[in-house]
């Protein structure tokens, strides 16, 4: 069945693009992401954590807000980065290697108000430690539900991320779910909080992992930071 708005259009103009992808570029993201890719381990603790020397790019959100749909979808694979319909699953940073050119962190979701404190306490202390002390760590995607746009918990993280000097990017996901309207007024709100965040990279990806919305220019993006 098909649910998307009937109003709603592929994002258009200088911010549905953000930066411009050469053929070449999309190739070999398409390359990168269609390569050998593996899941590594779940570590539970910061001493399980595997000591790499690949750049990495860590997956950060909320609970239920698709990061296991865009890994699957970036990688081209229905089941590497196991889905749940319920939110707080995930309970450890799960890891995959892609082909040894970019290792992937699937962080723990954060924000579910329905897990009991302790587990959240634990989460939050192990994804905390692992952000502050990964140097291999490229980029943080922190990604955000565009049904419902940045929240109090998302902020929390984005300014943990700025006094730890972390580089980070939002991703506006299940834009297929919005309509064009409301996705435009989004995307100013959005780009308007990130001028107060210091260590926020300043372009924002709109994608649809269901759709395949904004793939291959991510897929472009993150093999850059391989080179």
């Amino acid at each position: 069945m098909n649910d998307t708005p009937p109003d709603f259009a592929p994002p258009t103009g200088p911010m549905a693009v953000d930066e411009s992808f050469s053929q070449e570029e999309l190739e070999r993201g398409r390359k990168v992401f269609a390569g050998e890719c593996t899941f590594l381990l779940g570590a539970a603790g910061l001493s399980q954590i595997p000591d790499t020397t690949m750049p990495e790019i860590a997956f950060a959100g909320r609970s239920n807000v698709g990061k296991s749909s865009l890994v699957n979808a970036l990688t081209g694979r229905k089941s590497l980065a196991r889905m749940s319909h319920t939110p707080g699953r995930t309970q450890q940073v799960n890891f995959f290697d892609l082909g040894t050119k970019i290792m992937i962190a699937d962080l723990p979701g954060y924000g579910y108000a329905k897990a009991p404190k302790d587990q959240v306490k634990k989460w939050t202390r192990l994804v905390n430690a692992y952000l502050k002390g990964r140097a291999q760590l490229m980029r943080v995607l922190v990604l955000i539900d565009s049904r419902h746009g940045i929240k109090d918990v998302d902020r929390d993280i984005m300014s943990m991320l700025d006094k730890a000097a972390v580089s980070y990017q939002i991703v506006l996901t299940k834009i297929d779910k919005v309509k064009a309207g409301e996705l435009e007024k989004l995307k100013g709100q959005v780009q308007a909080e990130l001028a107060k965040h210091v260590a926020a990279h300043p372009i924002i990806r709109l994608t649809s992992s269901a759709k395949k919305i904004g793939i291959e220019e991510m897929r472009a993006e993150l093999a850059r930071l391989a080179d």
